[in-house]
């Protein structure tokens, strides 16, 4: 097995970040500042290498237009629109900007209660001289950067995404070290997460995502839970969607907003905010044994960044969704940023943890 070590330039506080290619995937090693690097690619299924301006970059996301052809307030991505399979220039993107807008609310949300029962699972694991995480969707490695300090041992993390640029800030941002100090690892794996197996997964101690479920169809759940069965793998998926909403002081469009959100949410085949109990039941079905956790993010005064950039994609998927919403919704917005910004908004958005304990497959 080879590995490649690189020190990302200009990046303080950041050290080595060493890529151990294994998995049936594109293998990248990134070491990159915010504008320039390169991506070398390891042996994986293809043999590619991809600089960082063939990705194109994730900018603002139009969230549609109003009847009258004028232009809509804009917003970084649509909520929720994770689309599988290759990147390409017409693939819509998670933006690195609403990532990092967003992680400091994801990490105060994440179900920290569901620590304790995963450490009791990890510190048991058979025959394992440290921990290897395999991180579904990573978008720019914000669960890592959680998680990976909140558990003893050393780690190394395989961090899953098909869009090579988002791959390039998880790889530089990465943490370095654990809880006690140990040493954490990173190598980036280039593609689809719907198609991961139990044999990708084989060595796995851990399989975790965020904001990933509810953008998964029941056979992608399925296909998930079989995996991280057939490989004896526990799983912590957090901040799943639950379609509920709560926003103070209320307004009469509200429901409507919420509804239309939430059958956008379930476009196609997508579960949407039946995710979270489709995947109970899959990880149940495979002999895993579930636990559900809320992680509501708590908005105020002090996120109204976040809450007007929130604002924007919610409405946004909801006209596109019902597009006779279109007049209302441009009134609603405008009402709705206004009292953001004046400070005078507070909204809970509602998501679920799960941790699923699979049955050892080492004798444990």
């Amino acid at each position: 097995m080879s590995s490649t070590s690189t020190t990302p330039a200009g990046i303080p506080g950041h050290g080595t970040t060493t890529a151990e290619p294994g998995l049936d995937e594109e293998t990248t090693t990134a070491s990159l500042g915010r504008g320039e690097g390169t991506d070398t690619a390891g042996r994986g299924r293809d043999e590619m290498t991809t600089t960082e301006t063939e990705a194109v970059v994730p900018g603002q996301t139009q969230i549609g237009q109003a009847q009258d052809g004028q232009a809509r307030d804009k917003g970084t991505i649509r909520l929720g629109d994770r689309t599988r399979g290759e990147a390409t220039d017409d693939t819509p993107r998670y933006a690195p900007e609403w990532l990092e807008l967003r992680e400091p609310a994801d990490a105060g949300a994440r179900a920290a209660e569901l620590l304790d029962p995963l450490r009791i699972r990890l510190a048991n694991l058979p025959g394992r001289g440290g921990l290897v995480i395999h991180d579904l969707g990573c978008g720019t490695g914000s669960m890592g950067r959680w998680l990976a300090p909140r558990l003893d041992g050393p780690q190394h993390w395989v961090l899953h995404d098909r869009d090579p640029y988002l791959l390039h800030f998880a790889a530089v941002g990465s943490p370095r070290s654990a809880a006690d100090g140990s040493r954490v690892t990173v190598e980036t794996q280039r593609g689809d997460v719907a198609r991961l197996t139990a044999d990708a997964l084989a060595g796995a101690s851990l399989v975790t995502a965020s904001a990933l479920l509810d953008v998964l169809t029941p056979d992608e759940i399925e296909a998930l839970a079989a995996a991280c069965a057939g490989a004896g793998c526990p799983a912590l998926l957090t901040l799943s969607v639950v379609g509920r909403v709560e926003l103070t002081p209320a307004h009469p469009l509200d429901d409507e907003i919420v509804n239309a959100f939430n059958d956008h949410q379930r476009r196609g085949d997508l579960l949407g905010p039946e995710s979270i109990n489709a995947a109970c039941d899959a990880f149940a079905r495979h002999g895993a044994t579930v636990r559900v956790h809320p992680s509501a993010w708590h908005l105020g005064p002090d996120e109204s960044a976040l809450t007007a950039e929130w604002l924007r994609g919610w409405v946004g998927a909801a006209v596109e969704q019902r597009p006779e919403l279109a007049a209302r919704a441009d009134a609603y917005l405008k009402e709705r940023l206004a009292a953001c910004e004046a400070g005078e908004l507070n909204v809970v958005v509602h998501h679920s943890d799960l941790l699923a304990l699979a049955r050892p497959t080492g004798g444990a």
